[in-house]
């Protein structure tokens, strides 16, 4: 079975040769954005490593038991372990439980494999405790790790894993992409902008259809909230941060990541750079917005934003932080 990972074929090119010569690493680390494919890959991995009947070494069949426990994540030689949510913290204790299976003789499969996913948001304690394990790996284990950047992890982790560092597709492949699966042209045009390359971001996106739905209202309000004072901008925080804190947090994350990419290509179009756009359908507006407020505005905007979902990350307190970083947004006119 070919693993399937469109855009990343030289990826596995290396690990079937390394599964093919024996010479298998004792841990890997899956860099990139999210949605670009890092855990297909170790998905794929994992069931070239495990499948009992495989088309030739490093080919799993992809039918067998094996090949769908790995696919369903239900394998006994499989262990996950990630934060409980996306922007959590992976802790210590998942890490050392994690060793205290990885201590025992695989089930059935040749190895046990354990997947670390989102590993920049594990805790420092969390990321030295699985040092040791990275310096005396037991055998017959294999670390397959996933982060947005090496940058983000201890140095002394990254330097003992075998680095894959996977990027995006150009917007003009992946709308082809799309469309050879199935999409109708025009959405495979939107998807591939909005998940600027990245195939599994955009596969997601087309199965939800409520996402979409929230991103053009959330754009109509970035739109809105420009054309507005801070009276009525304190009025919609206080609407967007109303609720459970857990829930406030997740609502104002997801207007910051919209609003991000909106202020992002504001800032091309002001720099005049030939970039393609993450919202193309929302192009003639953010045309005049980067008209009316210019490159340094938008390039503060930008930043500001990425600051803003930084301190979410920290817990800082939602509306405060909505509140600082909506009322410093300039004004433009509705008329323009």
């Amino acid at each position: 079975m070919p693993w399937n990972v469109t855009g990343h074929e030289w990826a596995e090119r290396l690990l079937v040769g390394h599964i093919r010569q024996g010479d298998v690493r004792h841990a890997y680390l899956f860099s990139g954005p999210p949605g670009v494919g890092r855990r297909t890959l170790a998905l794929r991995l994992t069931q070239a490593l495990f499948c009992p009947q495989p088309a030739a070494p490093g080919q799993p069949c992809g039918t067998c038991r094996t090949c769908r426990q790995v696919e369903q994540m239900q394998h006994p030689d499989l262990s996950i372990v990630q934060a409980e949510s996306e922007g959590g913290t992976l802790k210590v204790d998942q890490v050392r439980e994690l060793q205290k299976t990885l201590s025992l003789l695989p089930y059935e499969a040749p190895y046990r494999v354990a997947w670390l996913l989102r590993f920049q948001e594990a805790h420092p304690s969390a990321q030295n405790a699985l040092l040791k394990t990275l310096e005396e790996a037991p055998a017959r284990v294999i670390l397959l790790l996933t982060a947005d950047s090496p940058d983000l992890l201890l140095p002394t982790i990254v330097s003992r894993c075998e680095v894959l560092r996977l990027r995006p597709l150009a917007v003009s492949r992946l709308e082809e992409e799309l469309t050879a699966r199935g999409l109708p042209q025009a959405e495979a045009h939107l998807l591939a902008h909005l998940s600027e390359g990245r195939l599994g971001y955009a596969l997601r996106l087309s199965e939800d259809r409520a996402f979409l739905e929230q991103r053009s209202a959330l754009l109509d309000d970035w739109l809105h909230l420009l054309t507005t004072g801070r009276t009525e901008r304190f009025t919609y925080i206080e609407g967007l941060t109303r609720g459970a804190p857990e829930r406030t947090r997740e609502a104002l994350r997801g207007a910051l990541q919209v609003w991000l990419t909106a202020w992002r290509d504001t800032l091309r179009i002001a720099s005049g750079a030939s970039l393609p756009l993450v919202n193309p359908d929302r192009a003639e507006v953010i045309r005049q917005v980067a008209q009316q407020t210019g490159f340094q505005a938008a390039r503060q905007c930008v930043h500001s934003l990425m600051d803003a979902l930084a301190r979410l990350d920290a817990n800082v307190n939602a509306r405060l932080l909505a509140e600082v970083t909506l009322l410093d947004w300039p004004r433009i006119s509705p008329h323009a």
